[in-house]
């Protein structure tokens, strides 16, 4: 039935411009601008064009073309041209007539470098946009994806408070400096980044945007997720937006900094929607690069007013060459796709294909979900249920994330960590990293009601990102009553979970700080105000950041803790059966991936009052409370132990 369905459905739906154009496909490698000291090459693909204008520009804004050329029609839908002339440094755009309408001048979709606000491409050496030693540079080694622990931040938000001592402020170069502190005299940006003991940066889009004017940056704020230019780093975040090779040489100056520090680099990619229709896509090949519904509009499983169609071969062709474009030029490690189930399957595992030829250490995680329908069926997109259809591709676990804090469509009620025992088994399937366990209830999982991921390396544990509120925002709005030490209690629990899962964890940009945005969810576009990291805060909850830094070092200390596949789960991890929902004691048993530890044991109490717990035969030694990690404690404990309200133990035993 389901082959049926998708041969009568899917020739209508995603290439139903197909009965009116013949969409003639490129294979070659060489679209956009390939400079050489000799010649500059223009090629586009542009197969409904009936004419195709170049135009030279001095400058990447104002003032009157140079001189104008008119490209060839070549193979399989090409335009291109041959300039004989030194064009380094020159802005240039395209102009295509199409069905006798002339539209708007615009960059290729494949521009490696533009002026300011991305408005015209500009021709560039990229060899001369390396930093010194940049052929020596090379990524941190990582043996799983399990050994991950990310951390998502915002270029801006990192550095733009008054009180990071960071002297470049908001940029790419930000990253870049080491010895900066707060007004406490603690570490910030970088060196906070190296003490916290992350090992993956995750940056929100920082790729050519649409919404800030690069002309006056610091006048309005944005989280990027309007893509302009998908193969060119963001200029506001660059020390001159006016010159193209600038913010190419400084992204490259963070990464290599990023990596000489031992922390990788992960883009957050936004190929589903693009900031608005008017952009090179429809300029250059109207509609072809989108989706529509059967009345013709635009159909918009994004929420963004569009949504790209990865199915059509020229688009997937243009996502694979893009991050495989950033990976080669610029030595990112790792890609976070957001809407991830806006994408088709096969276009995902092409992706996944040609990144890991270049590297198997590059990680790839989305979003499994999309914000609205989509004329593509589902069983085609790579959304949550499908990720066993995905080859090395992870995505977000809201199972776990919810059942920690409470539902995201109402922040009023409570999840396992403030008292809510109906969302025992999501925690416990998030513990198992969305896999296949014997002991796990599918059909008491707040969402999923089987296992999504093939692996643990397929499932982000996290409770918070950029998206929605805060952590302890979260936590506040749904325990109006909670005293600040009751909601740090909550916050810390939620945590250790986390960090103790199986799977990727995820940590949220200051979380260790208890960040907040003033209760506000979607910050997208709000002011610094609101979505800057507060550096004074690592002072006054300089015992939360030191319990993060813990938990951290104790994963990577403990192979048990990230154990790299679902059969090794299923033999090691242990959950002890309990009656009270508010309760999860599991054990990781006999040296689980050769951890040096024997046994060790997790006990959560979600319940805001003591309980008596008693342990297996043996002593065991304490070394997580809540409060404190100490890998060092010689107490042993035997038999029942207290645990306070609202917080994780972690003990364990040698033999």
């Amino acid at each position: 039935m389901i082959k049926i369905i998708l041969l009568t459905f899917l020739p209508f739906v995603c290439f139903s411009q197909m009965n009116k154009t013949d969409y003639t496909i490129y294979a070659g490698t060489d679209l956009g601008v390939s400079y050489s000291k000799a010649a500059t090459i223009f090629k586009i693909w542009a197969p409904t064009a009936t004419a195709v204008k170049l135009r030279l520009y001095k400058e990447g804004s104002g003032g009157n073309a140079i001189n104008e050329i008119s490209l060839q029609k070549a193979s399989n839908g090409t335009w291109q041209t041959t300039i004989r002339k030194k064009l380094k440094n020159v802005y240039y755009t395209f102009q295509v007539t199409v069905d006798g309408k002339v539209l708007a001048e615009t960059p290729d979709i494949y521009a490696k470098a533009v002026g300011v606000n991305g408005q015209r491409g500009m021709v560039v050496n990229m060899a001369e946009t390396n930093p010194a030693n940049w052929e020596k540079d090379t990524r941190p080694v990582s043996k799983n994806y399990t050994d991950i622990v990310l951390y998502e931040s915002h270029v801006r938000d990192i550095s733009i408070d008054k009180n990071s001592g960071i002297k470049n402020k908001g940029k790419f170069l930000g990253l870049t400096e080491s010895g900066t502190k707060s007004s406490d005299g603690l570490a910030t940006g970088l060196d906070h980044l190296k003490e916290l003991g992350i090992t993956h940066l995750h940056l929100l889009p920082s790729f050519d945007f649409n919404s800030v004017d690069e002309t006056t940056p610091e006048a309005k704020y944005n989280w990027g997720y309007d893509p302009l230019n998908y193969n060119v780093p963001e200029g506001s975040y660059a020390t001159n937006a006016y010159d193209g090779k600038v913010r190419i040489k400084e992204f490259k100056q963070m990464v290599q900094t990023l990596h000489s520090n031992g922390i990788s680099v992960i883009m957050d990619v936004v190929y589903n929607h693009t900031s608005n229709i008017e952009t090179p896509f429809n300029h250059l090949v109207p509609d072809y690069f989108y989706r529509k519904n059967a009345d013709g509009k635009y159909s918009n499983a994004t929420g963004c007013g569009n949504e790209t169609a990865s199915e059509k071969a020229m688009m997937r062709k243009f996502m694979v060459e893009s991050v495989t474009h950033w990976v080669k030029e610029y030595h990112v490690d790792g890609f976070r796709f957001d809407l991830m189930g806006v994408h088709d399957i096969e276009t995902m595992n092409e992706i996944s294909k040609a990144l890991h030829t270049i590297d198997e250490s590059i990680f790839i995680y989305g979003e499994g979900w999309t914000a609205g329908g989509s004329p593509l069926p589902e069983e085609l997109r790579a959304v949550k249920k499908n990720v066993t259809k995905l080859n090395n591709i992870a995505a977000f676990s809201d199972d776990i994330r919810d059942g920690l804090h409470g539902p995201y469509n109402n922040v009023k009620e409570k999840g396992f960590v403030s008292g809510n025992g109906s969302w025992k088994e999501s925690v416990k399937f998030g513990i198992v990293a969305a896999t296949q366990h014997p002991q796990i209830n599918y059909n008491k999982v707040n969402y999923s009601k089987a296992p999504w991921a093939n692996e643990p390396t397929q499932a982000i544990s996290y409770v918070s990102c950029h998206d929605d509120n805060t952590l302890f925002d979260r936590l506040t709005l749904g325990n109006p009553n909670a005293t600040e030490a009751e909601l740090i209690q909550m916050d810390k629990l939620s945590q250790t979970i986390v960090l103790t899962s199986q799977g990727v964890p995820f940590i949220h940009s200051g979380a260790e700080l208890l960040r907040t945005k003033k209760g506000i969810a979607n910050s997208y576009n709000l002011p610094d105000s609101i979505n800057e990291i507060d550096w004074s805060r690592k002072s006054t909850y300089n015992n939360v950041f030191n319990y993060y830094k813990g938990l951290i070092a104790l994963r990577k200390n403990h192979p048990a803790f990230r154990m790299p596949t679902t059969a090794m789960i299923q033999q090691h991890l242990h959950f002890t059966e309990t009656e009270d929902p508010l309760l999860i004691i599991y054990q990781l048993n006999s040296h689980a991936n050769n951890d040096k530890w024997k046994d060790i044991i997790v006990l959560l109490n979600g319940e805001a009052k003591d309980k008596n717990v008693q342990l297996p035969s043996g002593k065991w030694t304490l070394v997580a409370d809540g409060n404190i990690i100490n890998e060092q404690n010689t107490k042993r404990v035997s038999e029942t132990i207290l645990l306070p309200a609202t917080t994780g133990y972690i003990l364990y035993k040698m033999d």
